[in-house]
């Protein structure tokens, strides 16, 4: 069995719907607290890729770092993943990741789609 992985925030509560979800589905994922463990900007293109969205796609807008550090939704896709590299809580959560696909957990139901 292909190895499920959900990018987490324990202080979320549709991060910690979706995980509940998932073990509620049998499955055990392998937890990544993104907050403590950063992802690279490598890490951020092969999910972006998985996900098939744009940067502006995978971040939250609505943080006080995307305004602090000068962003824009006109801001250039490199300006945006090192953004989430310097500042992951930019990053939206979850993801969900499974079989090379990728579903962010809005609402966490939509993770099913790649299990």
């Amino acid at each position: 069995m292909a190895v499920i992985t959900i990018w987490h925030n324990p202080r979320c509560s549709k991060s910690r719907a979706t995980l509940a979800l998932l073990q509620d589905q049998g499955h055990a994922p392998t937890v990544r607290n993104y907050l403590e463990d950063t992802p690279s900007a490598e890490d951020l293109r092969a999910v972006l890729a998985a996900l098939g969205v744009a940067p502006i796609q995978m971040m939250r807008t609505g943080e006080a770092a995307f305004k602090d550090m000068g962003l824009s939704r006109d801001s250039d896709d490199a300006t945006l993943i090192q953004a989430m590299v310097t500042a992951p809580i930019l990053i939206e959560r979850p993801i969900v990741l499974h079989n090379g696909k990728a579903r962010i957990g809005r609402p966490p139901e939509s993770v099913l789609e790649i299990l």
